[in-house]
């Protein structure tokens, strides 16, 4: 669990990221999450967008893949989303 100076801490490195990840008509697939994942281990940071057309909000998806994921939701805003999750083995970022 992240307090919220780390949260804005993450929050303005995000700010300048563009999204790895979209969430599109087809929803959260098992693709998704694996990929998601992997770019979690990579980068601890991540952040994803969601398409318009998709019937689900943002916060939902974004809870749900951060539950499947064990990672923290760092913002909603918009259609897009920031998660983090730290790498125990090879940390990137220094909270």
């Amino acid at each position: 669990m992240i307090n919220s100076k780390q949260r804005a801490v993450l929050r303005k490195m995000a700010n300048t990221m563009d999204p790895v990840i979209q969430v599109g008509k087809g929803g959260i697939s098992e693709n998704i999450i694996n990929e998601t994942r992997r770019e979690l281990f990579d980068k601890e940071l991540v952040k994803i967008a969601v398409l318009r057309n998709v019937p689900e909000s943002v916060r939902e998806i974004s809870d749900l893949i951060a539950g499947q994921t064990d990672a923290d939701v760092v913002q909603v805003i918009g259609r897009k989303f920031v998660l983090y999750k730290r790498n125990e083995e090879e940390p990137v970022i220094i909270l």
